[in-house]
């Protein structure tokens, strides 16, 4: 039985590992800002923005060294840019793995990482709920977002430190800097330029002080994973800013489809696997829900009328989370199904190699 049970993890670590190198294909917004990577990769442009987050704990945390060294020099060219001189191109570029003593056991004769026997060590970790033998779609979810929400908050706390200049712990909005970008007229920011602003700082502000903690100031960074509610009011007043183009205050049919429908509707068709409907069809649905959504039956939807699809138009980490365990479970069974296919000497469905 037990050489079942390694036998059983070794197969699903080869499987992970075939997973990781490849990034699910969607023609939606599925898994427009993610990509399951062992490695991780760091931008320090836009803390908006969802980033690659490591799959292992431990790369994730060789990572994080390595992020930490191009945050002290961010800060020096920030502070003190006499003092920065430039290093030889990619000299940063890997990390040192002499620096971790863990990720020793795990390099091999050719000092690379051994993928597979860190997969194989983390299986029983996903495996919790229940632990079976068997990972299932919603201990992948947990995984992933428990190591999507660790990152985010490190670099939280990495991007508060640069902002808090008298170092108390909080920050004002005197002094927070927003980033250089969003004042470039010509930088296209995805979003409202009501983002970083002040009205969008006291929505952050959870308990009214004038000043933002770690927590706050995470939720200002990444208001789609906050719980505070004046943050969710605040992105459906961006929402309702961002599509008004005849600046009434208020969206009608033709400012909520040309848009924000669609956005609902993919979250819908990612969540159930719903296939994809003809735009000549879809009017009909986004009518539908319009009236739904128009409680006061005035023809507009007001910004609090949006509450009720805001987390639809501004996925949080756990609709990312889930995207990936639903998409390496699914790669999972296809190797499977091939893995038989050529046991049983049978023909390979049209297309595959």
């Amino acid at each position: 039985m037990e050489k079942l049970s390694v036998i059983a993890y070794i197969t699903v670590a080869l499987l992970l590992l075939m997973l990781i190198s490849h990034s699910p294909k969607s023609s939606s917004r599925q898994l427009r800002h993610r990509r399951l990577k062992i490695r991780n990769s760091f931008n320090f442009t836009d803390p908006a923005h969802h980033d690659s987050v490591a799959f292992d704990p431990l790369v994730a945390e060789i990572e994080r060294h390595r992020e930490d060294k191009l945050w002290d020099r961010r800060h020096l060219e920030h502070a003190y840019p006499e003092l920065v001189h430039d290093s030889a191109p990619g000299a940063e570029s890997q990390p040192e793995w002499g620096e971790y003593m863990d990720a020793e056991d795990y390099l091999n004769d050719e000092d690379k990482f051994n993928v597979t026997q860190r997969l194989i060590l983390l299986f029983p970790n996903i495996d919790f709920n229940p632990a079976d033998g068997f990972v299932a779609e919603d201990e992948l979810t947990e995984w992933h977002l428990k190591q999507s929400e660790k990152e985010i908050l490190l670099s939280a706390q990495r991007e508060m430190e640069i902002h808090d200049k008298d170092h108390d712990g909080f920050i004002s909005f005197s002094e927070y800097e927003p980033p250089s970008w969003v004042h470039n007229p010509n930088a296209d920011l995805g979003y409202d330029s009501g983002w970083w602003t002040e009205e969008h700082f006291n929505a952050s502000d959870a308990d009214g002080n004038g000043l933002l903690n770690l927590t706050e100031f995470n939720d200002f960074s990444h208001p789609a994973d906050s719980k505070n509610p004046k943050l969710h009011n605040w992105l459906c007043k961006e929402e309702v800013r961002e599509r008004d183009s005849d600046k009434d205050g208020k969206l009608n049919f033709k400012e909520f489809f040309n848009g924000l429908f669609d956005l609902v509707r993919n979250y819908d068709e990612d969540c159930h696997n719903a296939s994809h409907v003809s735009d000549d069809l879809v009017e009909a649905p986004a009518k539908v829900l319009f009236k739904q959504l128009d409680r006061d039956g005035d023809g507009y939807l007001s910004d609090v009328e949006l509450l009720p699809v805001i987390e639809k138009i501004h996925p949080s980490e756990r609709y990312y989370a889930k995207q990936h365990a639903a998409y390496m479970i699914s790669q999972v069974l296809n190797c499977i199904n091939l893995c038989l296919l050529c046991s049983l000497n049978l023909p390979m469905p049209f297309g595959r190699r």
